[in-house]
């Protein structure tokens, strides 16, 4: 298959090129809006039409006609300044001055993630609000930003899931140079920026891209309309353009990884996958760029097909989301048991959730009335991004309710603790590491009203059967839903959110920093579980790490195992009365065969060397 990139690319010598998907169509011309000119392209072959003019400069708003006909939006336009319904922009990619010459990206085993929302991380809502917010990022010890999806939404308040233009970024967030302005400043402070990306579907709203062509299938459906056209006819285009989409984010955004969406409603049932496709594209740009670049799924299927290698027949990506971990440790907290987390709750589905990544790997599901999953044992940590919240988890919830409002101070620490002890990669949401009780809903500014209100209605129904009461969820719509869902900052000097912002600091320097911890191995790691009390022992050479978690809500009582003869140093106890703890903390040392108390809701850790 030949690549071909399809938004206006200006060459040396100043002129620049259009490209366009149509395969239908007989006659395809672009209109300038500005000068109300019409300009003809020329067909070529599989579908392009191309045009190259030296009348071109950046700033300049078109459509395209199509067969003499309405004209529309290019489906890979770079910017869309005025709605999702009017003209296309053209703008340079390759005039801004980088300065990240030297940046080589951070390996995913190495990597501390923070998923935020561009438009309510801060009160500016923007990516210089997030740029403002960097040296912040750092004192706490992020090393990784994951932005929720920035492609061109309808409105201005909206998660981004609902993108309808993928080559341009919002343009209430800055748009593409404040986009790049915001990976240049990362990759100042040391931090990698992850890009959450939709390959599945597009948005409602705005979407002229069937217009053009087959770009969606109508073999296979999603929750949230028709999936992209991979393997049906002219599928040979819609696989280029969504390439070419993951291709200039790494190159021309210099993004150092993609989060691809929902991966399970990617249908391609061709003889090579999309995902595999693509993850070999970008290795080849990474070999050409010498810098790495990783592609990290969400996947509701536990199958690790999709992060094993192409020799043994995966797609070679680099990690997935395990939501297992979530599941177990949040139903095994709140006692939840609906819906999925039925399958979860038991104090074994943690344990098994640190050890494998996995809950479900080919175990009979109750929630899904089959067996589920596939093995991990092939394949290693640091492949799986655990969290305790999300998005997701987060804000389809009827109310947006943290974590930390359906348990409290204590267990939200020791669920953190259970994180970062953990082998897998550790994401935070935004928010939870300074105990952050603002909400985070689900939130739409659709311009057609009507489309508001099968969103509200979609909404109500969704928890009709989950949630008791008759209150209705919050309008998605409306300004208030949007604007109680950006957080507060709260941090005042001496209150439980500082406590709990240097509780996350100094378990983010303990994984980074202990020779055990910072090396992301599930086989040199036992765990064991008795009355909500987990013992945890990992090692790595002559290091070892002890971690005593007790999910229950009284003291118990605990032998120091005897496996080495060497005495254990704690590094860490989340009832210290600095993280606003009850005080009531263990020895300091402690010798194998000694008995130590853990008191309710606590987290210890224990190495056999002092840090």
């Amino acid at each position: 298959m030949e690549y071909k990139r399809v938004f206006p690319v200006f060459s040396d010598d100043k002129s620049c090129e259009f490209n366009l998907w149509a395969p239908k169509a007989r006659d395809i011309k672009l209109v300038l809006t500005d000068h109300n000119s019409e300009i003809p392209m020329n067909q070529g072959e599989h579908g392009y039409w191309s045009l190259k003019s030296d009348d071109i400069s950046p700033g300049t708003l078109y459509k395209y006609k199509i067969d003499k006909g309405e004209s529309f939006p290019d489906p890979a336009s770079l910017s869309q300044p005025e709605s999702v319904h009017g003209p296309s922009e053209v703008i340079r990619l390759d005039d801004f001055e980088w300065s990240d010459q030297q940046w080589a990206n951070i390996p995913p085993e190495k990597m501390i993630q923070y998923e935020l929302h561009t438009g309510t991380f801060t009160e500016t809502g923007n990516f210089e609000g997030i740029i403002s917010r960097l040296p912040y990022l750092k004192d706490l010890g992020i090393n990784t930003i994951e932005l929720l999806p920035v492609a061109r939404f309808s409105g201005r308040r909206n998660w981004g899931y609902d993108g309808v233009y993928p080559f341009a970024v919002h343009h209430h967030y800055g748009g593409a140079k404040k986009l790049m302005q915001l990976v240049n400043e990362c990759h100042k402070q040391g931090i990698a920026v992850i890009l959450d990306v939709v390959y599945n579907h597009l948005g409602p709203e705005g979407n002229y891209t069937s217009m053009y062509g087959p770009y969606f299938s109508g073999k296979y459906s999603t929750p949230w309309g028709k999936p992209m056209n991979y393997d049906g006819p002219h599928s040979d285009g819609v696989r280029n353009f969504v390439i070419q989409n993951a291709l200039m984010w790494c190159r021309d955004f210099h993004i150092d990884g993609l989060r691809l969406d929902a991966i399970h409603a990617i249908y391609d049932f061709g003889a090579r996958h999309i995902l595999k496709e693509m993850a070999e594209n970008l290795e080849h740009l990474s070999r050409q760029m010498k810098k790495s670049h990783y592609l990290i799924a969400e996947s509701d299927l536990n199958d690790v097909r999709y992060i094993s290698s192409f020799e043994n027949g995966g797609c070679g990506l680099d990690a997935q989301w395990s939501d297992d971990f979530h599941h177990a440790v949040h139903s095994l907290v709140t006692k939840e048991n609906k819906g999925y987390y039925m399958d979860y709750g038991k104090a074994r589905h943690l344990s098994k959730a640190i050890k494998d990544s996995f809950v479900y790997d080919g175990e009979y599901s109750p929630f899904r009335k089959k067996t589920y999953g596939s093995s991990t044992k092939n394949n290693q940590a640091k492949q799986f991004v655990i969290f305790t919240q999300n998005h997701d988890q987060t804000g389809n919830r009827k109310n947006g309710e943290r974590l930390i409002s359906l348990s409290d101070f204590e267990t939200a620490k020791l669920v953190a603790g259970t994180m970062f002890v953990s082998p897998n990669i550790p994401m935070l949401f935004m928010g939870e590491e300074y105990a952050e009780t603002q909400p985070f809903y689900y939130f739409v500014s659709h311009l057609d009203p009507g489309l508001n209100e099968l969103v509200r209605k979609g909404r109500s129904e969704e928890f009709k059967d989950h949630y008791e009461g008759k209150e209705e969820a919050p309008d998605p719509s409306s300004p208030e839903t949007f604007q109680k869902s950006k957080l507060s900052w709260n941090i005042s000097e001496g209150s439980p959110s500082e406590a709990m912002f240097e509780y996350y600091k100094a378990l983010i320097t303990i994984r980074k920093d202990h020779p055990v911890l910072k090396v992301p191995d599930k086989d040199k790691l036992e765990i064991t579980e008795k009355d909500l009390l987990f013992t945890l022992r990992r090692w790595e050479k002559e290091n070892h790490i002890l971690s005593f978690m007790n999910y229950g809500d009284n003291e118990q009582s605990v032998l120091i195992p005897d496996n080495e003869a060497v005495r254990f140093h704690k590094i860490l106890d989340s009832a210290e009365s600095r993280f606003k703890g009850s005080g009531q903390t263990c020895s300091n040392t402690a010798d194998p065969g000694d008995r130590i108390s853990i008191p309710g809701k606590t987290i210890i850790i224990y190495s056999n060397k002092p840090l």
